[in-house]
């Protein structure tokens, strides 16, 4: 081990060198260009990851906060919103399948994104900054001193390193190094999912003439674009992605809870996805000559996970080092958003000689509360009505307009500081909350009754709701106004089976044995 060095002394340490990590180094950077930071990354190159759709939040902080609007439009693509379809026994062809989405293309913008790609360009603009990089270089070991200089052990081609900064920036993802080295790192019990994806080739195009002229009802009072879109397919108790990128390949994955998802235990992880898929009529048009690209095909156990701490007097977590909830929405590239730029702000007022006690407390306790209040009020029991049309198109309706007008309006409106106050951590969410909470668990309720009487999904076939679009102005509020009337007839009509009965146990199934093998 070599000794400690004075040219081996530097002020931030980025421990992972993709979107989270290089994005909170050009943000201190921005303002601080004589910081001296290094950042190291475990890999030689990026390779694709999961995280390829942003939301408005997300896009907001790509485009307007690290500016990258113009290398979006150029090497990615222009995301038309989000589009949900649901079947059930009676469901023969994708023309009859329920089908939830927009009837125009997207008001405010966002992307569907290569991350091997996008990861590399944010990390280019981090050294063109002036950030040091070594890579490929593994982080060994942190030892945290608060107030101190941290330590660093870092092995880079075959030799190994102690580097020393005042901070220490977690960026590793998933492997969340200080989290799980510091037993900060648990588990959501409460959320038991599990994850299976792949890249495909030879995927139908949603927006051909083969397709139009297959379905003609399609194209019906619709005067968007599907293909950009992301395609959600719903089942009970699971969901699926898909997503276009950039050249023609196209990511499809599922998402399912383990109580209630028997997943196929025979042949390889891509033929096993695309059976499960094509389960669904929408899954079998689109996957009918697709094939998986061999090497490309994963899985995850276990996806939801949090930290007890996010941020002391010389480290801070960001990105999924911090915590992770639940694909679904795609929210992992708006936590990047809000924790990078709270950590910024931490580190900027140590530089500037502020007492930081009250910041750091401050940050811990909002992150903590936002993950707890966003998931449950969006993600918890979620997948009990999740393939089910009338409550999942409430359900849309409540997320999607409380998500424009309370969270994704607050950037575009107050501009980035509002980055620093991450989802429900402002006192003002208290009652959003609960609203959200509450009708989530009504929902899933109303679920459980009508498996017990023959009738979930019985409006899975046959539906389509095409909406106008959300955008930031007044007019959000008139959906959400006519959703609370409908909650409150399906309360009146069949919710009251539920008032006063306790909520019967889950509904389990053996959980599903998943094998690597290709």
């Amino acid at each position: 081990m070599s000794p400690l060095l004075p040219d081996r002394t530097y002020d931030v340490v980025i421990v992972g060198g993709a979107l989270s990590g290089a994005a909170t180094t050009i943000l201190l950077l921005r303002e601080q260009p004589a910081l001296r930071v290094l950042i190291v990354e475990k890999s030689g190159a990026f390779t694709r990851r999961v995280g390829e759709a942003t939301v408005e939040i997300s896009s907001y902080f790509l485009g307007r906060v690290l500016g990258l609007t113009q290398y979006l439009n150029e090497a990615h693509l222009v995301k038309q919103g989000m589009r949900f379809w649901f079947c059930n026994e009676q469901t023969r062809s994708p023309e009859q399948c329920s089908e939830i989405g927009g009837r125009y293309l997207s008001r405010v913008p966002a992307f569907q994104v290569d991350r091997a790609t996008l990861d590399e360009e944010v990390l280019r603009r981090a050294q063109a900054a002036g950030a040091e990089l070594w890579r490929p270089a593994a982080v060994q070991n942190i030892k945290l001193m608060p107030g101190g200089l941290q330590t660093v052990i870092v092995r880079q081609a075959g030799s190994t390193s102690t580097i020393s900064a005042r901070w220490v920036i977690d960026a590793s993802g998933v492997a969340a190094l200080l989290a799980r080295q510091n037993g900060w790192w648990r588990p959501n019990h409460q959320h038991p999912t599990t994850a299976a994806w792949a890249r495909w080739r030879g995927v139908k195009d949603w927006d051909s003439v083969e397709l139009a002229q297959q379905y003609p009802q399609f194209q019906q009072e619709f005067y968007g674009m599907r293909g950009t879109a992301t395609n959600h397919l719903l089942g009970d108790g699971w969901w699926a992605w898909c997503i276009p990128l950039k050249g023609g390949d196209v990511s499809i994955g599922v998402v399912f809870d383990q109580r209630l998802v028997d997943w196929p235990d025979h042949g390889s992880l891509g033929e096993r996805l695309k059976e499960f898929l094509c389960r669904h009529p929408v899954g079998q048009m689109l996957l009918a000559d697709a094939q998986c690209i061999e090497g490309d095909a994963h899985w995850r156990k276990n996806l939801s996970y949090f930290s007890s701490t996010y941020a002391g007097d010389g480290f801070a977590l960001v990105g999924d080092a911090g915590a992770f909830m639940d694909p679904f929405y795609s929210p992992g590239m708006d936590w990047v958003a809000f924790t990078a730029t709270a950590s910024v702000n931490l580190i900027r007022k140590q530089q500037r000689g502020e007492a930081i006690g009250g910041a750091i407390e401050k940050h811990n306790r909002d992150f903590t509360r936002s993950y707890e209040r966003w998931f449950q009020a969006v993600y918890h029991e979620k997948y009990y009505y999740m393939g089910d049309y009338d409550l999942m198109r409430l359900a849309f309706l409540f997320d999607l307009g409380l998500y424009y007008g309370g969270v994704a309006s607050q950037p575009f409106k107050r501009g980035p500081s509002a980055l620093c106050d991450p989802v429900f951590s402002l006192p003002v969410s208290g009652p959003f909350y609960h609203f959200m909470r509450g009708y989530s668990r009504r929902f899933a309720a109303i679920a459980r009754a009508r498996r017990q009487r023959g009738l979930w999904g019985r409006r899975n076939g046959g539906q389509r709701f095409l909406f106008a679009g959300y955008s930031f102005d007044g007019g959000t509020t008139r959906p959400l106004a006519k959703a609370l009337l409908n909650w409150a007839l399906l309360e009146l009509t069949e919710g009251w089976r539920t008032w006063f009965s306790s909520a019967p146990a889950p509904v389990s199934k053996p959980l599903p044995v998943i094998s690597t093998a290709q």
